[in-house]
């Protein structure tokens, strides 16, 4: 193994599966170029920057809309307004009633009742004013146009001379807009003498009342009506109508403000999203084009390199997630094909030797005459016969271990009652082989989730290796104790032990130390699929010599210990 420093192993793309790759690698090189293909920023090939934007821009034009729509700032003005203009156009009412004298109904229209429009002339109004007096039949019977200039307010000095570009700008929009729907709907304007007609024809004569509504230019516009009693009846109406500019102009101003608070927000709204994006949509486009990279060269056929997902667990997000998922995954299947690897090569190792032997012994049995050794090879090939077979079978059983660990459901089960019914089993063959066999399991139950048909088997295996081992005299201890939130199963045997080099090897496929007498007769995988099984259910196991005492390791082993760990 290569010695490798801190600094080294946290660099930002860890290799997978393998401690070196060539720095100018294919796959990095292509993995770089994608990166520059994609840049920082990039609208066009990012479909998640794309939504980003678009939701926070939807979101800021929704409340932009809401402050709009909801201006109670001109509600208020306009609220002012139609109660002045309802004292005003009542005011002008009670001018004409006082100068109706008398108890007798006449008609505004009359000579000698009223002149109506030399009192129309008397009244000062406001530029851009109008006042129509219309008898008691609706005829107009006199009109006249406000010609005093108002008095500048403050608010008016300060605010009346800046430039109001986006409310003007939308406000041309829309009254173009307006213009093309009225030409196209034939809609004639209406004459404000016809207007205000249909307004006291269609209301309670008897009432005032303020009507707002907008101009043929666009302009909010107020107007009253109000009648002109006489002797208990109307005799007339009064109508004033007045464009209200003042308010149109503060509401101009506080659109103004608005929308270029709304342009400010939308540039800071896309530029918080592309941040925003690029946190988010760059780092999984790496992850992506990194997967995507090693499934076009699978397709291609590339042999070189191997895929390097980009180290992103140092993010505390779901990104720093999702990285270190691939990269596991990643690492698993690397581990898993070059674990297949090189099962397939010490498969074709191992099957190599039962068919020389078989070779060997066809071969030889063409050229003998005597029938003992035509007997001697054809029992040479029986045993080769049955070591293949036997080979064959625990090859195809760890080669469908994995899948079938991932398929079978785990359920909880009393693992105490498993060991004391492979112990009573098992036990019948160790004491005809005379071997002492000896429990010693504790009186509470204990109960675990898992397989247990597959750790039956672990121990199944342990158990048969401790009795091969064994010899008439022996004894073999099967015991467990229980160790905070894990349970230890430990299978000891007063055998040869194991010897100081097999120690770290026992675990391998297709590795078997045995007496001569046994070669041919176990295939070496048993205790890798133990092994296999037990990591599967996050448990441990290992295997040590029974010493006289522990600090003298050279002293000679009283026998072998197998040690099962399993997390409760």
């Amino acid at each position: 193994m290569r010695d490798s420093s801190p600094a080294e192993k946290r660099e930002d793309d860890v290799v997978l599966g393998d401690d070196w790759v060539a720095p100018d690698s294919t796959v990095e090189r292509e993995l770089r170029e994608s990166r520059a293909r994609r840049g920082l920023f990039s609208l066009n090939r990012s479909p998640l920057t794309r939504k980003i934007i678009t939701f926070n821009l939807i979101a800021l034009n929704v409340l932009v809309a809401g402050i709009l729509y909801l201006n109670s700032s001109r509600d208020t003005l306009a609220i002012q307004r139609a109660v002045a203009m309802e004292a005003e156009v009542e005011l002008i009412a009670d001018v004409f009633e006082a100068q109706l004298e008398g108890e007798t109904q006449v008609r505004l229209a009359d000579e000698g009742a009223v002149n109506v429009q030399v009192t129309l002339g008397n009244l000062d109004l406001r530029q851009g004013s109008r006042v129509l007096v219309f008898d008691d039949q609706n005829f107009l019977v006199g009109e006249t146009t406000g010609t005093m200039t108002p008095s500048q307010s403050i608010l008016q000095d300060e605010q009346g001379d800046k430039p109001t570009v986006i409310s003007d700008f939308l406000m041309t929009l829309w009254r173009s807009v307006s213009e093309l729907f009225s030409i196209l709907s034939g809609d004639e304007p209406v004459d404000e003498e016809d207007r205000l007609r249909r307004l006291i024809e269609d209301g309670n004569v008897n009432q005032t009342r303020v009507i707002q509504d907008n101009s043929e230019d666009g302009e909010t516009q107020f107007t009253a009506l109000a009648p002109i009693r006489h002797a208990g009846k109307v005799v007339g109406t009064v109508g004033f109508v007045t464009i209200a500019s003042e308010i149109d102009t503060v509401v101009r101003l506080e659109r103004e403000r608005v929308l270029q608070m709304f342009v400010v927000a939308t540039l800071v709204s896309i530029a918080l999203s592309l941040v925003l994006a690029s946190t988010i949509a760059n780092p999984i486009s790496d992850l992506a084009d990194a997967a995507e990279i090693g499934r076009d060269r699978n397709k291609r056929n590339v042999a070189p390199g191997r895929i390097r997902i980009p180290d992103l667990t140092a993010r505390p997000d779901e990104i720093g997630r999702l990285s270190g998922a691939l990269r596991g995954m990643v690492s698993a299947l690397y581990d898993r094909i070059d674990s297949n690897e090189q099962f397939a090569a010490d498969v074709a190792h191992e099957i190599k030797n039962p068919l020389a032997s078989l070779r060997s012994a066809i071969g030889s049995l063409r050229i003998v005459k005597k029938d003992e050794q035509r007997g001697k090879l054809l029992d040479v090939i029986e045993h080769d016969v049955r070591r293949l077979d036997r080979l064959v079978s625990d090859i195809s059983n760890a080669s469908r271990l994995d899948s079938e660990l991932v398929k079978e459901e785990e359920q909880e089960f009393n693992l105490l009652e498993m060991i004391d019914n492979l112990s009573q089993y098992l036990g019948e063959d160790a004491k005809r082989k005379g071997i002492e066999f000896i429990t010693d399991l504790p009186p509470h139950p204990i109960s675990i989730t898992g397989l247990e048909a597959r750790l039956a088997q672990v121990f199944v295996n342990l158990i048969t290796n401790a009795i091969s081992f064994c010899e008439d005299g022996d004894a073999i201890r099967v015991w467990i104790r229980r160790r905070d939130n894990r349970v230890l199963v430990v299978v000891e045997d007063t055998g040869p032990g194991i010897p100081e080099q097999s120690l770290t090897k026992i675990f391998k496929r297709f590795y078997s130390h045995r007496p001569e007498g046994d070669f041919g007769n176990n295939s070496g995988l048993g205790l890798a699929i133990s092994k296999q099984i037990v990591e599967a259910h996050g448990g441990v196991i290992w295997a040590e010599n029974i010493r006289p005492t522990e600090a003298d390791v050279t002293s000679e082993p009283l026998g072998a210990r197998f040690v099962v760990g399993l997390p409760i």
